[in-house]
């Protein structure tokens, strides 16, 4: 029988609320593909739990849905949750089904590395709207709701329960934010793609596509018409990212402009940078940031990202953020 890992902090209201899917991942230790590396290191992974860890660092009481399955990795991942002091009222123990994991080769020159998933018919890919919090009087557990694109594609129960979540959450007025993070793998065709993670995004208040991401999905070219296409399908601010040269930012009758981005001297891993901008760009609005300073932000967390090997080994503390470490 499933069983929900319920934390010591029920009673407390959480700020962020997040969906998705956390695995073990494997970093390669030495250069060169997967099959000849003979070292690896684990650390955890998964877009969603690096926005939780990240926000989590920043002082944000900040909780998790998922399922996890009862397994090592899952007891791995479990162990990481507690550690970050991440919320686990609403992360339930699959005994069914196993905890995903991912294989990740090292580059040293800056380039994507090579990953391989293990995740199908994983715990995570069961979630449902069971798993959901309970709907009282139309209430939502935390004051924001994140969402990314890849907890819809793990399969028709987590894209059922993706919308599912954006609604409650907008019904009870909490702000939604939306990664569209395309994992075009796990779609049956780009189409579907689109058409599902554009739906999404109209339902939600800030949507923060990459330049790439954005071209993709809306058949648009600049991040200014990226933008314009999610504004006019009923987001509330658009936050399109471009790589070391920084975010455009646009809002409904507000401001626009550029966000710069910063000089790294060293890339070690690009893996990441997405949910460190997401960090930035989510903590800075709840803190009651103008939509500049939080992509500002965003650039920052991102940038310090991408100097370390794990993908939330360089998301920071609330210290070293206001410190600028």
């Amino acid at each position: 029988m499933n069983t929900a890992q319920t934390s010591t902090s029920t009673v407390q209201a959480l700020d962020v609320l997040t969906v998705g899917e956390p695995m073990a991942l494997f970093m390669a230790l030495q250069p060169g593909e997967l099959h000849v590396v003979p070292d690896f290191r684990r650390v955890p992974a998964g877009a969603e739990l690096n926005v939780a860890t990240g926000l989590a660092r920043l002082g944000l009481a900040t909780g998790y849905i998922t399922r996890l399955g009862q397994d090592s990795f899952g007891n791995f991942l479990r162990g990481v949750l507690a550690h970050e002091g991440i919320d686990t009222r609403y992360v339930v123990a699959d005994a069914s089904h196993p905890t995903g994991f991912m294989l990740k080769t090292r580059s040293d020159d800056g380039s994507d590395p090579q990953i391989e998933y293990f995740r199908k018919g994983s715990a995570a890919s069961h979630l449902s709207v069971a798993d959901a919090p309970v709907d009282e009087g139309n209430t939502f557990p935390a004051r924001h709701l994140h969402l990314t694109g890849i907890t819809p594609a793990l399969s028709p129960t987590t894209r059922e329960l993706a919308f599912y979540l954006a609604r409650q959450a907008r019904a009870a007025g909490a702000s939604i934010s939306f990664d569209p993070n395309l994992r075009p793998r796990l779609w049956p065709s780009t189409e579907a793609m689109a058409e599902c993670i554009n739906a999404l995004a109209a339902l939600s208040d800030t949507v923060l596509p990459g330049l790439a991401e954005g071209r993709q999905l809306t058949g648009r070219h600049t991040a200014e018409d990226i933008a314009v296409f999610y504004l006019e399908r009923g987001a509330r601010q658009v936050v399109v990212k471009l790589g070391p040269e920084g975010a455009y930012y646009a809002q409904q009758g507000g401001a626009c402009g550029m966000a710069p981005g910063l000089r790294v001297e060293r890339v070690v891993d690009t893996v990441g940078a997405g949910d460190g901008f997401a960090v930035g760009v989510v903590s800075g609005l709840l803190e009651g940031l103008a939509l500049a300073q939080a992509a500002a932000r965003g650039n920052a967390i991102g940038a310090r990202v991408v100097q370390f090997p794990g993908d939330a080994d360089g998301l920071p503390t609330r210290q070293e953020l206001d410190e600028g470490r």
